[in-house]
């Protein structure tokens, strides 16, 4: 065994030739392929390479949030010609991934035992072409090292930017009503005829909210008794926020979650996050186009 050894390590070594044969590959074959290698990547290879670093850098300064759609439009607004199955390619070969909603459960809603009427007047037609038409509302919970943290918000079913949010450690209407009155102060007051639209909780079924939105001369609307559907924009909006942001940190204390929670609203949804609904821009550059285009007109 040791005199075989010794002879295949002294013998000659294998030629070109005789490694083309025992893999079956044509010398022409190899001689091009080493070829390839010493010009480094073509023309081909190296504008997916280059590809590759842009998604990257889309996909992080999303907070790795954004999917192949969203990089697609990152992509484009930066002078890039490029298509979303091209990227879904790359994002593929390079092991890059967007977030997906996490299978959920809406929190049933509670009932005021003996609501005044209201009617729905918004038919699932959140987004009905125009700014301050349908405004729509939600309460979720969040929670925190100190307990539960309540968080209502209001946004515009046109452009879907959030326009009030009130937080509080307890589920009482004043959590309603704050966020409705400061959407009303952000849009300078001028709400007149604005339908606000919710699910049927006691919160939005109250003698309160109804005082307040006689005030603000808001109209009130509610969906159906556990139908999420009726309110299903803004059951998209919690999706997003806690698929995004929420479930990716731990908060010890109501006011950490509070900063990062405004911090991720103010920021990143309302100024940052590309929306698929308004042609994958954010809301604020939505609602600047709109403004736009009417003072244009």
């Amino acid at each position: 065994m040791i005199h075989t050894e010794k002879a295949c390590t002294e013998g000659p070594r294998p030629t070109v030739e005789d490694m083309c044969d025992l893999m079956s590959v044509s010398r022409s074959g190899y001689y091009d392929w080493v070829g390839r290698q010493a010009a480094g990547p073509g023309p081909r290879e190296q504008r997916l390479l280059d590809l590759a670093q842009k998604v990257l850098t889309a996909h992080e300064g999303s907070d790795g949030v954004y999917g192949s759609p969203r990089i697609t439009a990152e992509l484009r607004e930066a002078g890039e010609v490029v298509s979303r199955k091209t990227v879904a390619k790359v994002m593929r070969a390079n092991g890059i991934e967007g977030i997906s909603p996490r299978s959920w459960r809406p929190v049933t809603t509670i009932v005021d035992p003996s609501p005044h009427s209201i009617p729905d007047l918004v038919a699932r037609r959140f987004d009905q072409g125009t700014l301050n038409t349908v405004w729509t509302s939600d309460i979720t919970y969040l929670a925190t090292g100190q307990g539960w943290l309540y968080l209502c918000a209001v946004r515009d079913g046109c452009s879907r930017r959030v326009l009030g949010y009130a937080f509080s450690d307890s589920l009482h209407t004043d959590l309603v009503e704050d966020a409705l009155r400061r959407a009303v102060t952000f849009r300078e007051g001028d709400t007149s005829g604005v339908i606000f639209h919710a699910d049927r909780g006691c919160q939005y079924t109250s003698e309160q909210l109804d005082r307040a939105a006689g005030d603000l001369k808001v109209r009130l609307s509610v969906g159906r008794t556990g139908v999420c559907w009726d309110n299903a924009q803004q059951e998209s909006f919690w999706s997003t926020l806690k698929t995004e942001y929420y479930h990716r940190h731990e908060f010890a204390t109501r006011a950490a979650a509070i900063r990062g929670v405004t911090e991720w609203i103010e920021t990143v949804y309302n100024r940052r996050r590309r929306h698929s609904a308004l042609g994958d821009i954010s809301p604020i550059a939505f609602e600047r186009g709109i403004n736009t285009a009417a003072q244009a007109a």
